[in-house]
């Protein structure tokens, strides 16, 4: 079940066409004619909770709201975290890395950070698509990152060998811990170059909080269009040096 190195090479293509297949959920489609859907997991979501009779349709969309913001702040918190100390030129590179242990930061915690911070990203942009779209989507995503995870847990135990896999009994995979489960590596976080490498799920958090009390999904679209577009612009100028630590 785990991805292959191809897989791993071209993941931003394959995660892109997800978020592709969700917006537009083509099995909706009339007539094999594309328009726009009726509504939105968003909506769709806060008049569920209504008809449950758990909250008025006011509040249970104030909730699914908020829910979303917190979903994106707490996404992009762990994937500038996580790059702080991976550094942006492995987190972003086509090739799996594995020279050093990587124990610091939120790895102490959590072995795959960065994984679970873009999981918390497509629950808050999945509100944006067709209900059915957001479903499939994040079924699908969900299972591409595990096969992720799967494959480069079997090249770091390859790579470092017993180190890794003590490192791996100790630090679960994507709960994490409440307390650090191991002693830090040495370790200097890259904030700057970190918050720009991951501009994509830092713009779009932020376009969210300030946003979405609009109520216009439209409107958070080209905002996750124009944060998508930047981010393709800042990797061209992002450090490309092999970093000596993976995990």
């Amino acid at each position: 079940m785990k991805a292959t190195q191809f897989e791993f090479r071209i993941r931003l293509i394959i995660i892109v066409l997800l978020y592709a297949l969700g917006f537009w959920a083509p099995w909706t489609w009339s007539a094999g004619h594309y328009s726009p859907p009726a509504t939105t997991a968003w909506l769709a979501l806060s008049t569920w909770l209504a008809r449950l009779d758990w909250l008025p349709l006011e509040q249970a969309t104030l909730l699914v709201t908020v829910l979303a913001i917190l979903f994106g702040l707490a996404g992009a918190a762990l994937r500038v975290w996580g790059t702080a100390y991976l550094s942006a030129g492995v987190v972003h590179s086509a090739a799996m890395h594995g020279d050093q242990m990587m124990a610091a930061g939120p790895y102490r915690y959590v072995r795959n950070p960065l994984y679970l911070g873009s999981v918390f990203l497509a629950v808050s942009i999945a509100i944006l698509m067709p209900p059915s779209g957001a479903v499939v989507f994040l079924v699908a995503v969900g299972l591409f990152y595990f096969r992720l995870i799967l494959g480069e847990e079997a090249f770091l135990a390859g790579t470092i060998g017993e180190a890794y896999l003590d490192y791996k009994k100790r630090v679960p995979r994507l709960v994490p811990g409440l307390r650090a489960r191991t002693p830090p590596s040495p370790a200097r976080p890259e904030w700057i170059t970190s918050v720009v490498a991951e501009t994509l799920p830092v713009g779009y958090s932020l376009c969210l909080a300030v946003l979405v009390w609009r109520y216009e999904p439209l409107l958070l679209i080209r905002c996750l269009l124009i944060c998508f577009g930047l981010s393709l612009v800042t990797r061209a100028f992002l450090p490309k040096k092999k970093a000596a630590a993976t995990a």
